[in-house]
């Protein structure tokens, strides 16, 4: 399995990915209204038109997919997500650090993900990313923000 850039011709794949990927996300936080669920493929193309999209195939099929931006010295990264027949192999850390490697003229990388996320949050934290903040969406969502400085 290699990790590369994605094309655009590769986003209505993406795309149905993501949205069976966050199914999970939508049923920890019994609202299934969230954006990765909603968005359109037009949207995901003009993601593509500021984000740098990765992928990861097995079999010709895309499993996996992660996406950022550099914005000044911080690389936000979005929307990793990995098939869920291919979770807990080390796929979605992969992905993290193949973005990483992709923007290493960062100072900084940043995530956030869902409070009740905890395997989320444990596999960030394992990478070396800390917690900086939390944001308080609603009643049923708070938003866990965590960063890590790039050593290179």
């Amino acid at each position: 399995m290699v990790i590369e850039k994605a094309q655009i011709e590769d986003l209505p794949e993406i795309l149905e990915l993501q949205k069976k990927c966050y199914v999970s996300e939508a049923r920890i936080y019994q609202n299934f209204d969230i954006a990765p669920l909603t968005q359109t493929l037009e949207s995901i193309i003009n993601d593509y038109n500021k984000y740098v999209f990765l992928k990861i195939q097995s079999n010709g099929f895309i499993i996996g997919s992660v996406r950022a931006i550099l914005q000044k010295e911080t690389c936000s990264i979005e929307k990793l997500i990995v098939h869920e027949n291919f979770q807990n192999r080390g796929l979605g850390k992969q992905l993290i650090f193949a973005i990483e490697n992709y923007f290493k003229q960062a100072t900084y990388f940043s995530l956030f993900t869902g409070h009740k996320s905890i395997k989320n949050i444990a596999l960030y934290k394992k990478i070396g990313y800390t917690e900086y903040k939390r944001k308080l969406i609603n009643d049923d969502l708070e938003l866990v923000f965590l960063s890590k400085h790039n050593k290179n």
